[in-house]
């Protein structure tokens, strides 16, 4: 089963007729045991610290409980946690079960970091804005996961620690294997809002990850409004009903020309992290990984446009990464108070620097399994798209005997071949299906369907 923590009800979802059960079976020990059990590291059978000594797999399965509204909705309003060690001391803060937290939230579950990863920016800005539609886009609705694997356990645990170390999270693992859905399903189950994603390319560097200062745009509006002003002497100057001039206005600040990227939207002080999803970094010149480092470890990073007017302006506000959004900036330096849940994805096109890797959390991500494939089909297609696509020869065990013989096939794949096969356009001819499916499950390294066996 999925990891579960056998903690008092709030914690997570159950439903009406579990709850007897998970009260009565609920051996949550006393602080100091709690304490002393939750430094374990989880058995491999699947027992999870504070589960009162039952297994994974063996304690009742909760249903699906209330619903946990908009998923990722930051600004929703969430009851305070139980009281209690099982609360704060648990090490399932994240189990992956693709449900969102109901009735708490990540503030209220995360313990302080440690001494030497403790950042104190500020003026404290908003809770960012929930994107549940992007989220929906990438995942499909939320759905309760199936019973897990080893590989479903092991992902939890990492990105648990990486939660309590405040370190990114370095995600391989070969396209189309779902890495970069990893920080959409962080997003959603802790309910932390927009996902920040920084796209990597041959040509990003640090400076456009962190901000963008338009120079040329300030240079242009500036020499627009001497136009104005000097116009504003000629008798013929349009003139307001006061006799002033209609040219009578102001440059706008420093603040309207700078606009903070991802990681830098990322590193402004939140109460509780953002998720940021800095993608295919291995596509990037050799030295942005290098140049992380600083701002990995600082978790600081200064404007130098501001920084240069800070004593004119000590205050300025800026743009942000997000839709409409602003933030104030304190002596041209932008500090985090909570670090961001940084997820790093890569398809091993090169190796890291060794003082890189030395700073990150790694996690390969294997081939989804059949169970896994059923669960993604089920959340973004209808229920039973999964049964209905095996009529004709089970679809996904043919998806992932070719995926073997053709070195790997990508998930979204699978899903354009099981929305085909169900939307009962498709006609009766077997062949013509066989071949319109092999021609989507092309190889991945640019072959084409001349290459389906024979």
């Amino acid at each position: 089963m999925l990891p579960e923590d056998g903690v008092p009800q709030g914690i997570r979802p159950v439903g009406a007729a579990g709850a007897e059960d998970v009260r009565s079976q609920d051996k949550t020990p006393d602080t100091d045991t709690a304490t002393s059990a939750e430094a374990a590291e989880p058995s491999a059978t699947g027992t999870g610290p504070a589960d009162g000594g039952a297994g994974a797999g063996s304690g009742p399965d909760p249903g699906p409980g209330p619903d946990p509204g908009p998923s990722g909705s930051p600004n929703s309003p969430a009851p305070a946690a139980p009281s209690g060690s099982a609360s704060q001391n648990r090490w399932w803060i994240y189990r992956g079960s693709g449900q969102p937290l109901y009735d708490t939230t990540l503030r209220e579950l995360l313990p302080d970091p440690p001494p030497w990863r403790r950042f104190t920016g500020g003026p404290v800005v908003p809770p960012p804005p929930a994107d549940d539609d992007e989220v929906a886009r990438r995942l499909g609705r939320p759905s309760r996961r199936s019973p897990a694997s080893e590989q479903l356990r092991r992902e939890a645990d990492m990105v648990n620690a990486a939660l309590l170390l405040r370190r990114p999270l370095l995600v391989t693992g070969r396209p189309g294997t779902g890495k970069s859905s990893l920080a959409y399903r962080i997003s959603r189950e802790l309910r932390l809002g927009r996902v920040l994603r920084w796209h990597i390319t041959s040509r990003t560097t640090l400076r456009s990850g962190l901000y963008e200062y338009d120079a040329i745009g300030r240079v242009q509006d500036s020499a627009a409004l001497r136009a104005l002003r000097t116009a504003e002497d000629s008798p013929a100057a349009p003139r307001t009903a006061d006799g002033t001039a209609a040219a009578d206005e102001q440059l706008p600040g420093i603040g309207d020309y700078v606009q903070l990227g991802p990681l830098g939207t990322a590193l402004l002080p939140y109460e509780t992290p953002r998720v940021l999803l800095i993608d295919e970094l291995d596509k990037s010149d050799q030295d942005l990984a290098n140049d992380l480092l600083s701002v990995f470890e600082e978790g600081q990073f200064p404007v130098s446009e501001l920084l240069r007017a800070r004593r004119r302006h000590p205050r300025v506000t800026v743009l942000t990464d997000d839709p409409e959004g602003a933030a104030e900036i304190v002596g041209g330096v932008v500090r985090c108070r909570a670090f961001p849940i940084v997820v790093i994805t890569s398809n091993g096109e090169r190796e890291f620097p060794p003082a890189f890797l030395r700073r990150c959390l790694r996690l390969h991500m294997p081939d989804p399994d059949r169970t896994q494939l059923v669960d993604m089909v089920t959340a973004h297609l209808a229920e039973g798209a999964a049964t209905r696509a095996g009529d004709g020869g089970d679809l996904i065990e043919r998806f992932l005997r070719r995926s073997r013989e053709r070195g790997g096939l990508a998930i979204d794949q699978l899903l354009n071949s099981v929305y085909l096969t169900t939307s009962g356009r498709l006609p009766a001819d077997a062949g013509a299906l066989d071949e319109l499916v092999d021609a989507l499950w092309h190889r991945l390294d640019g072959a084409g369907a001349e290459s389906r066996p024979g």
